[in-house]
């Protein structure tokens, strides 16, 4: 197709995600005129240090100078893959006033200043794309935007974060200790060189704070989600899941109450057969549920070079497509409601309670005892290896306000008889 203008974009990065929308971009151009009417290609990238070269990608698009991607008035689409909340803000914001388009994958800072950013776009008549913010090439965002817009959405979970995911797994499937799921894990690249904000529960905090944004339309944030990582589930934990018939992983859950927003991320046991049990390795799932919907999962690669570009370069693509038919800034801030968040002493939990306690009669009898006073109640309980005048006992409850189990806990682990409360996990 001749005569065909061309879109520009100017990329800010050009790590594992931006090389990865680079190549993305230069494998698809004749494809492009087909897809979108028009041509698409990368004019200039952003980096710290021009000199350094970089495979695959055209020396000349490199600068070190914002400047010269929000002063050059033919990029219309800026596409944000820095990371970190600055100075990707400032960017960003700047080229929404510019009147260009952006398209991020930046969940630290959607997470925290979405609303911010999305009313500046709207003022601004620019779109603001951020699908591979979560989940990397899964779509999930622009499902709960437009596709299950027509439904009243009451639940949103999954499994959010891969580093994780692949840890949880080896220690299930080969019986590792966490430390060396971990040490495994950042040999074959999949957590960093600092993991924290992986196995303390902090990404999949963002990236559930930004689901539960759009699926209930109501603004939360990262600060409001109760996150509480992998580090010490053990090894003895999943064999115990196991005998149970569940399986554990770390869960992001968003729900929409009469009283609230649920919003939590922590260890869960969920039944072998739930859908989610079976997503292993690196691989993400989100379940979604809606009255009329029912019940959906979205599945596949969480991270990664290009299946996160992948998403990238589906919001690009859409941002192509309304500048060509000039109706861009159709879909911006979908928070039109106000709606409390529960606080985490607030909400409703079975519970996986694994005790050291000393072997002798009466024992349990007064763990029950002291369960009850607080109303929590005791579905399950098992009792094993006697050692030493020490037995291991493991209960499950029913479902009990987070308060009144934490009261109960506090009790059980200053009596006497109580030598070691040795793990809590929540029970899906």
């Amino acid at each position: 197709m001749k005569d065909l203008k061309t879109l520009k974009i100017g990329l800010l990065g050009s790590g594992t995600v931006g090389t990865g929308v680079y190549k993305l971009v230069e494998s698809q151009k004749e494809e492009m005129p087909h897809k979108i009417g028009a041509n698409l290609s990368v004019a200039k990238i952003l980096v710290r240090d021009k000199t350094k070269k970089r495979d695959g990608i055209d020396q000349s698009l490199l600068t070190d100078r914002f400047e010269d991607i929000i002063e050059d008035e033919d990029i219309q689409i800026v596409v944000e893959v820095m990371g970190g909340i600055e100075p990707a803000r400032t960017y960003i914001n700047a080229a929404l006033r510019a009147g260009k388009h952006v398209v991020t994958a930046n969940k630290d800072l959607i997470a925290e200043h979405g609303k911010e950013l999305l009313d500046e776009a709207s003022a601004n008549g620019c779109d603001l794309l951020f699908e591979a913010a979560v989940a990397g090439g899964i779509p999930i965002l622009r499902p709960l935007k437009q596709c299950l817009a027509g439904n009243h959405l009451s639940e949103v979970m999954g499994i959010v974060n891969g580093t994780t995911n692949f840890i949880l797994s080896k220690m299930t499937q080969e019986g590792m200790e966490f430390s060396d799921a971990l040490m495994l894990a950042t040999e074959l690249g999949y957590a960093e060189a600092d993991p924290t904000a992986d196995i303390e529960g902090y990404d999949a905090g963002r990236k559930v704070a930004i689901m539960a944004s759009i699926a209930f339309n109501s603004r939360v944030t990262f600060s409001d989600v109760y996150t509480e990582g992998i580090t010490k589930i053990t090894s003895r934990d999943i064999a115990y899941a196991k005998e149970m018939g569940c399986t554990i992983k770390l869960l992001g859950v968003a729900k929409n109450t009469p009283e609230g927003i649920e919003v939590r991320v922590h260890p869960m046991l969920i039944p072998s057969g739930h859908p989610l049990a079976k997503v292993d390795d690196s691989f993400n799932a989100v379940f979604v549920h809606g009255d009329a919907v029912d019940d959906a999962m979205f599945y596949g690669r969480g991270a990664g070079e290009l299946p996160t570009a992948s998403a990238i370069m589906g919001d690009v693509i859409d941002v192509a497509r309304n500048i060509q038919f000039d109706c861009c800034g159709r879909i911006s801030c979908t928070c039109y409601k106000d709606l409390p968040i529960k606080k985490i002493n607030e909400i409703e939990s079975r519970y996986f309670l694994r005790l050291k306690v000393e072997d002798r009669a009466g024992v349990l009898a007064k763990i029950a005892d002291t369960l009850g006073r607080y109303n929590v109640s005791i579905s399950q309980v098992i009792q094993k290896d006697s050692r030493e005048g020490t037995a291991e006992l493991v209960v499950i409850t029913a479902k009990v306000k987070e308060q009144n189990f934490s009261d109960a806990l506090a009790t059980i682990a200053e009596m006497q008889t109580t030598k070691k409360v040795s793990s809590v996990i929540r029970v899906y």
